[in-house]
């Protein structure tokens, strides 16, 4: 950002940090401690971390993948009018049924075996195949039982563009 962009956002914000350029986290990453460091049960919703640099759209897709983030990955949610990425960590979460977006799909960040129930395409011990996206399941009006034996997993809602 310029100089006068920093100072405007500076002029109105209610809290303002500034970092060096050089650092181990993403703004986001820094962001999100920031927030957790002063409010714990902060519920984030994310706009405008998909597009743009695909290094960074990835970093934010990752985001629990930074441990000091980890232990609030059931508070974080990016949404971009499309699509609302959420994350289910380590054993067993319910999803409840989203009618906003048509589809649901699963990214297991580890290969570990991964059982989807409740939707419409149902993955168990009987019909498991390792994929790194489980994309287009969708929901029958009824909760979404999604079990990870480890890691966490990337839940994503979209919906087609209208």
């Amino acid at each position: 950002m310029t100089e006068e962009e920093r100072q405007v956002i500076q002029k109105r914000a209610q809290y303002f940090v500034q970092t060096r350029p050089e650092k181990d986290d993403t703004d986001l990453e820094l962001a999100l401690l920031t927030i957790f460091e002063q409010n714990p049960q902060a519920q984030i919703t994310i706009f405008g971390a998909l597009g743009g640099r695909i290094d960074h759209m990835l970093a934010n897709v990752f985001l629990p993948s930074n441990p000091k983030l980890a232990p609030y990955m059931r508070q974080i949610e990016i949404e971009d009018g499309q699509n609302l990425i959420a994350y289910c960590p380590e054993g067993t979460s319910q999803l409840e049924p989203r009618s906003d977006y048509d589809y649901l799909a699963f990214m297991p960040v580890r290969d570990s075996q991964l059982t989807i129930l409740g939707a419409k395409y149902e993955l168990t011990g009987e019909n498991f195949f390792f994929k790194k996206v489980y994309a287009s399941n969708e929901y029958i009006d009824r909760e979404v039982s999604v079990t990870c034996p480890d890691g966490y997993v990337v839940v994503l809602h979209s919906k087609d563009r209208r």
